[in-house]
């Protein structure tokens, strides 16, 4: 059997068959098929379980070289481990956003749900503990919700108390009172955009990153919003960003509910909101888990191990 497969031209060739074609040789070995490069092709020849292998694992290749700028040796050792795997983001459609040199998808099966539900959902609910990307993942779909021009602006809000600090007890103006909290919401845009782009869309108000107060007595209309940290919201503050939904708007609410910082006797408004609304058409609820951690390969266990002792990470 023989199959030819087609490169994008804009795709980095030499970077996906590796140095002096040692991807492709390590295929070759691996698969028991013979492959041949020519500019922007690849013909594969072989017995036909093992060309079709062959063709998935060099579309994983280069949706990784996408992905993450770059490819090595150790990727495809990986891959080719992974080939009787079905894999997660061949089932979703890849997040773009303004960078050139990014796409983003889901890494795990409940990261997939996650992405379908806000793209399906007027208003998603998504609790996880830290680093399962509970805030990238939705800020990637709000920015190319924007760059496809399905909304006209982009709304994120974050509770501007968290661990009994109080922002009058803060050095500085509003502006430096506030940005600790708000940092992380400010990284997520910069992985998906220049610095140049960003601020322009911020000096436009195309795309507004405030504190929850902020948010009070207005109707976004044609918004992406996102509320991040929502665990920390009381019931009344979950209930005011809830109403502020307009027409052709979608709105994630993102927490961890094992990360609650009000005081004891108060109520999370995130899982007050969850416990009352999970029903009704239009919301979903996605829960990830310390299985969905996608930082660093020690950050899980590192987690792990500190759940063990009882203790629990603060830094999101």
């Amino acid at each position: 059997m023989e199959v030819t497969i087609q490169l994008d031209p804009a795709h980095k060739h030499v970077e996906l068959f590796g140095p002096a074609d040692s991807h492709l040789r390590l295929l070759r070995n691996a698969l028991d098929v013979q492959i041949s490069a020519r500019n922007d092709k690849i013909i594969i020849t072989g017995r036909e379980k093992n060309v079709n292998t062959t063709a998935e694992i060099i579309d994983r290749m280069q949706r990784h070289l996408i992905k993450k700028g770059s490819l090595n040796d150790k990727d495809i050792k990986i891959l080719l481990k992974q080939k009787d795997t079905p894999e997660i983001a061949k089932t979703s459609q890849a997040i773009t956003v303004y960078s050139q040199k990014k796409v983003i998808e889901p890494s795990t099966k409940r990261q997939l749900k996650y992405v379908e539900t806000m793209l399906n959902k007027d208003l998603t609910f998504c609790t996880g503990p830290a680093g399962t990307g509970k805030t990238y993942l939705a800020v990637a779909v709000a920015v190319s919700m924007l760059k496809k021009k399905q909304i006209r602006r982009i709304v994120l809000a974050r509770p501007a108390v968290e661990a009994g600090e109080k922002l009058g007890f803060l050095p500085g103006d509003i502006q430096a009172k506030v940005n600790p909290y708000l940092r992380p919401l400010f990284d997520a845009l910069a992985d998906m955009m220049d610095f140049t782009q960003m601020r322009k869309f911020i000096d436009l108000d195309i795309i507004e990153i405030i504190p929850l107060a902020f948010m009070r007595g207005r109707t976004l209309n044609d918004a992406a919003i996102i509320c991040d940290e929502a665990q920390n919201t009381s019931p009344l503050q979950m209930l005011m960003i809830l109403t502020r939904l307009g027409h052709g708007s979608k709105m994630i609410i993102t927490g961890d509910i094992t990360q609650i910082d009000l005081d004891p006797e108060q109520k999370s408004g995130m899982v007050e909101a969850i416990e009352t609304l999970r029903r009704i058409k239009g919301i979903g609820a996605v829960e990830l888990t310390q299985s969905d951690i996608v930082r660093h390969k020690l950050v899980q266990n590192i987690v792990s191990a500190y759940k063990k002792k009882g203790l629990k990470p603060k830094n999101k």
